[in-house]
């Protein structure tokens, strides 16, 4: 089986922050946000709500993909993350 890469976006319940990640285990690594397992940007402002991910085989796409969008502005973001999640809902819920 490949190994699948993850980048992600997360936001808060307010939606006033972004933070847009990469990781090999998409599930762990949520759950690490919503536990405050890492000390950071993210705890600091409780972004720990999933709100778009998009899976890869290479971990070079991801990476790639991660630097992409960390250069888009907010309102693109925003227009991404709507495209595919209208009510920007926390995809994570059910896992």
């Amino acid at each position: 089986m490949n190994e699948k890469y993850a980048v992600y976006i997360l936001t808060n319940y307010s939606e006033s922050s972004f933070y847009i990640g990469v990781t090999s285990n998409l599930e762990r690594r949520i759950w690490e946000h919503k536990n405050h397992v890492v000390k950071g940007y993210t705890d600091k402002y409780n972004l720990n709500k999933l709100v778009y991910y998009e899976l890869t085989s290479s971990i070079e796409s991801a990476i790639s993909r991660e630097k992409q969008l960390k250069r888009w502005h907010r309102e693109w973001k925003i227009n991404l993350i709507k495209e595919n999640n209208p009510q920007m809902i926390d995809l994570s819920e059910k896992w």
